[in-house]
């Protein structure tokens, strides 16, 4: 049975998407087989992976409003060993459409039990918010995997989030369990970021993984091209890091 990583932050800007699309090419170059879900209604994950999001007949929205099966919205992309399961901006009437629903924060369980078993891996890529997106995120993960800019305002952002897993936790998924909390955009030129660093070592400790990724232009420009940054430059420090975080990611239990 594949391991169901939710990649939540209710800030925006913190390399969420980043994470998402860079470490779900990560494990699929170590040929893990992986299925890379977005469930923001942005659709930058889908987008940047090369989908042209005004093409699509179907997203994560048929899926979970619809019930559509998984094989009807699964798409390919430029890795052998990675999947998509796009979003577009309808999936905005999610939360208001599934609103009396009494099993709304299990949809995406109920729907990703049918596939589970045919990936390693399954990464949620969530929208900014403590929503019902969110809440379907963490329902059905295993992990939690929080990415936190390396910026004093990302520090207050991690808090509640870990709250709200515990909520999850006494509500609906009780085996839910914390990944990590991935610093991003560290600039080594900053004293800044060095201070916010240590600042949360010392508040979050072995909850932080090892690797930290840096802010790199290629990371950046990546999205633009619709591609993973090891697809545009092999060498780039940021793939680097990803394929770093990929290798700590096999040794979740």
């Amino acid at each position: 049975m594949g391991t169901v990583i939710s990649i939540s932050s209710q800030k925006g800007g913190v390399g969420k998407t980043t994470t998402a699309v860079n470490l779900s090419a990560a494990l699929a170059l170590m040929e893990k087989k992986v299925l890379l879900v977005d469930l923001d209604p942005q659709g930058n994950t889908t987008s940047g992976l090369g989908v042209d999001k005004t093409t699509l007949q179907k997203n994560m929205y048929h899926a979970l409003v619809d019930g559509v099966a998984p094989q009807e919205i699964i798409l390919p992309t430029t890795l052998a060993f990675l999947k998509l399961l796009p979003a577009r901006m309808e999936l905005f009437r999610t939360e208001i459409e599934l609103m009396k629903s009494p099993d709304k924060e299990k949809r995406l369980r109920y729907f990703l039990d049918r596939i589970t078993d045919s990936f390693d891996y399954i990464l949620l890529d969530t929208p900014p918010s403590l929503g019902l997106l969110t809440f379907n995120a963490l329902t059905a993960a295993d992990f939690l995997l929080i990415p936190m800019q390396c910026e004093v305002y990302a520090l207050d952002a991690v808090a509640p989030l870990m709250q709200v897993m515990d909520i999850i936790k006494n509500t609906g998924n009780p085996g839910l369990r914390m990944g990590g909390i991935l610093l991003t955009m560290f600039d080594v030129g900053e004293s800044d970021g060095q201070r916010i660093c240590e600042v949360a070592r010392e508040r979050f400790g072995h909850l932080l993984f090892k690797t930290v990724i840096p802010r790199d232009i290629a990371l950046k420009n990546a999205p633009m091209e619709g591609t993973p940054i090891f697809l545009k430059d092999v060498g780039a420090l940021g793939g680097r890091c990803y394929l770093n975080l990929a290798g700590e990611i096999l040794h979740l239990k």
